[in-house]
């Protein structure tokens, strides 16, 4: 890293070329998505339910033929095209409404209008949590507590993260966590990038690696005839593994930056928080109102975590949990006077929060867009994603079974892009890879393997991640300045997990 990547410095008559914006990345990937629709017909797979047992109970799970595959074709047996145009009216998707349209698609359970008000709440209760002062009241005493240690936090942190990615899963709880955490990165001489790491990549690391995410790599032996939470020895040994290449990277990234904040990918961003007056520990305050905040965030959150592992809940309901913390939370400083907040303070400042996260929320919206614009995630329905998914399938089955290997973990890489959801893209390819695999001679359990690894290492580079934006949205990130970030940490990861998968295919694992 230079002392100049932070900030361009440019002098009269100069000029330095910069990043595109994130939304005008999305913009170019649409009109190539526009442009796929000229190219690739539209194909659809019939869907057949697959049925797992996993802990004693039995599952199913809806999941494509893969040898029904046909192109659509029109009353003549001429194949269709789903050309896009410009613009389509009648809630139809064009390259000039792909945004809107994507804005707009879903529903409360996920993505994008669901995923998008989830990032509002959150931003908003969290808005009157940190008005509040308690969280910069806490950070000094734990500051004053840890002095000399503060390395500590990054360790422990990116653990603990990564271990509740790979039992139950965690990826859009880590958005909560990163807005406490954020403030006390920077304090501690850190940056918004350490926040990330030690948050939301902490749990995708885990989320890739785990040996019982019943998201992901159980649904994906589930509907591809291995059985559930089978190989775990190996997978234990990579979950350990990664973390600890994780850790490893942030301490490295995190010293340079305490060293030389300049070298701070975010810079710029983490400008506010750094400019925030700095009280003393002797002019900071904590009494009863600010225990009784405390309290109210910490029990809010071992509620959630709770109720996503012992209930499955989800967005609604993770959201809902939240929104009554702000409420408590505004009750408290009003009745204890914390900064003198009145009601009209907690609205504006759910207000503020929830205007942080609308630049993220776009993003999302206008990311989900492009996968509209190939047709859907639908299996049933002609689409492009389906025949890119078809001939995929039939390029990888005309492999030897080493490179066959190889080309599931750059596949499940690359489609991760379109499905970011562990288990949608389990339920769309698995079916699809499982058999490929025995015909290749590649060993289930490892295209398996290849499945979580392309599939959860992606989520912390893919802008359609939505967990991913709103984590960079909370800690100020620009995804632009976050690629100039990760793609060593990426490339890493990619590197080791393709010694893996052909190790483990060349090891016989099963």
């Amino acid at each position: 890293m230079s002392d100049t990547q932070a900030t361009a410095v440019t002098t009269p008559g100069s000029k330095t070329w910069q990043m595109p914006d994130t939304l005008i990345l999305i913009f170019v990937i649409g009109v190539l998505a526009a442009a796929a629709t000229y190219l690739i017909p539209a194909g659809s797979f019939d869907t057949q339910t697959a049925t797992y047992a996993m802990d004693g109970v039995e599952k199913t799970r809806t999941v494509i033929d893969p040898a029904s595959f046909a192109y659509a074709t029109d009353d003549n047996g001429e194949i269709v095209y789903n050309r896009v145009g410009l613009f389509e009216g009648g809630g139809g998707v064009g390259l000039l409404n792909f945004a809107f349209e994507g804005l707009v698609s879903g529903s409360k359970w996920g993505s994008a209008i669901g995923v998008i008000m989830f990032m509002l709440i959150i931003g908003g209760a969290f808005g009157i949590v940190m008005r509040t002062g308690t969280i910069d009241n806490g950070i000094l005493r734990i500051i004053a507590k840890t002095k000399g240690n503060e390395s500590l936090f990054i360790p422990v942190m990116f653990a603990l993260f990564s271990l509740g990615g790979a039992v139950f899963g965690m990826g859009e709880e880590a958005v909560a966590f990163a807005i406490i955490i954020s403030p006390l990165m920077i304090r501690l001489g850190y940056d918004g990038i350490t926040t990330v790491m030690v948050t939301y990549v902490a749990t995708q690391v885990g989320f890739a690696a785990s040996w019982m995410n019943p998201f992901s790599v159980a649904i994906a032996q589930g509907v591809s005839g291995v059985p559930v939470l089978s190989g775990a020895d190996l997978r234990m040994a990579l979950w350990l593994g990664f973390t600890l290449l994780g850790i490893a990277f942030t301490l490295w990234y995190a010293k340079g930056v305490k060293a030389d904040p300049r070298r701070s990918y975010s810079y710029a961003s983490d400008q506010p928080l750094r400019d925030a007056p700095q009280p003393d520990l002797k002019d900071s305050r904590w009494n009863l109102g600010d225990g009784l905040v405390m309290l109210t965030v910490v029990a809010t959150v071992i509620w959630v975590i709770w109720g996503v592992v012992v209930h499955a809940w989800y967005i609604p309901e993770i959201a809902s949990q939240f929104f009554t913390m702000g409420v408590v939370t505004a009750l408290i400083a009003v009745l204890f006077k914390l900064n003198n907040m009145t009601m009209n303070d907690a609205a504006d400042a759910f207000k503020e929060g929830a205007g942080l996260m609308l630049p993220p929320a776009l993003l999302v919206g206008a990311a989900k867009g492009i996968l509209l614009l190939l047709g859907g995630s639908d299996p049933a329905e002609a689409s492009v994603l389906n025949s890119i998914l078809h001939s995929a399938g039939t390029a990888i089955g005309g492999m030897p079974e080493m490179l066959s290997a190889w080309f599931m973990l750059v596949f499940q890489s690359v489609f991760n892009f379109f499905v970011t959801s562990g288990s949608g893209q389990a339920a769309l390819t698995m079916p699809l890879m499982a058999p490929l695999a025995d015909i290749v001679g590649v060993s289930r359990q490892v295209a398996v393997l290849a499945f979580q690894l392309g599939d959860g290492f992606t989520n912390v580079l893919v802008p359609t991640s939505a967990s991913l934006m709103a984590t960079l949205g909370v800690c100020r990130i620009d995804w632009t300045d976050w690629l100039r970030f990760i793609w060593r940490f990426m490339l890493m990861l990619f590197v080791i997990s393709s010694v893996v998968v052909v190790a483990a295919q060349a090891l016989g694992y099963a």
